[in-house]
């Protein structure tokens, strides 16, 4: 049986494009009023449009007062909040040592304090509205560190500790919290900087493909990782909270 979100209120922030715009799509899918939500507005209303009775807004994550009226404004229209996927991100692909602190800064900002800021404004409104989930969009990079992303790698980590911390807090309000950490996907945030990751490595033309075979088989979709957020956002993991769930074709899992 098909996970189902009928009659649920869902955010889905970076939705835009990639991973965002695949849950978004697969919420209004499995039954979801979505709220499509990116800081390019004309990119949220293009998703928002293909979805339905799907709305849009425009929002910078970083700006509380943008992440309040995307939370009030979501509860206005569509009388609730159940789920919430604080998926905004950013990266600044540079070695460690080459990075400024404003490069540093910009990343947290998005990646992490956008998470917090979702999260302290929407979590009141799921229990408001009676519980639900919160699905942070994690990365294996909270686990083990990578070359020239130190700083989305130190984000992803801090938002991992987030999930759990709140999950632990907000489990007796109803609300459940989880993050989903991909691999290697297939996205414009991964294959634009292939030939970085290239260069850093000491890799030929076209080697950051064959790295990825061979640590993961090959790159991962969208649609995986939204099919796992259906599932983190339905009742059928109504007993899960706090979890890490990775979906990298068992990068992790191995050494070499």
């Amino acid at each position: 049986m098909a996970a189902s979100l009928d009659g649920k209120v869902a955010i889905v922030t970076g939705a835009g494009k990639g991973i965002g715009r695949a849950v978004a799509e697969a919420y209004g899918a499995a039954g979801a009023t979505v709220v499509v939500s990116d800081l390019d507005g004309a990119a949220a209303e293009a998703v928002a449009t293909g979805i339905d009775g799907a709305t849009a807004n425009t929002c910078d994550v970083t700006d509380e007062g943008q992440v309040k009226a995307l939370i009030d404004g979501t509860v206005d229209t569509h009388g609730g909040l159940h789920v919430l996927v604080p998926n905004a991100g950013i990266a600044r692909v540079q070695p460690l040592l080459e990075k400024s602190l404003e490069d540093w800064r910009a990343v947290m900002s998005v990646n992490l304090d956008g998470v917090f800021l979702c999260t302290r404004h929407g979590a009141p409104a799921i229990i408001a509205s009676g519980g639900g989930a919160i699905v942070n969009i994690c990365s294996i990079t909270a686990f083990a560190g990578s070359p020239l992303v130190g700083d989305y790698a130190a984000a992803k980590a801090g938002v991992l500790s987030l999930t759990k911390t709140t999950a632990v807090e907000l489990r007796d309000h109803g609300v459940r919290a989880n993050a989903i950490c991909p691999g290697f996907i297939d996205t414009d945030l991964v294959t634009a900087n292939a030939e970085k990751f290239e260069s850093a490595l000491g890799l030929p033309a076209g080697g950051f493909d064959e790295v990825i075979a061979q640590k993961q088989g090959r790159y991962g979709n969208v649609e995986e990782v939204a099919s796992l957020a259906v599932f983190l956002a339905s009742e059928r993991s109504s007993f899960s909270t706090g979890s890490a769930f990775v979906l990298d074709g068992g990068a992790d899992a191995s050494l070499l």
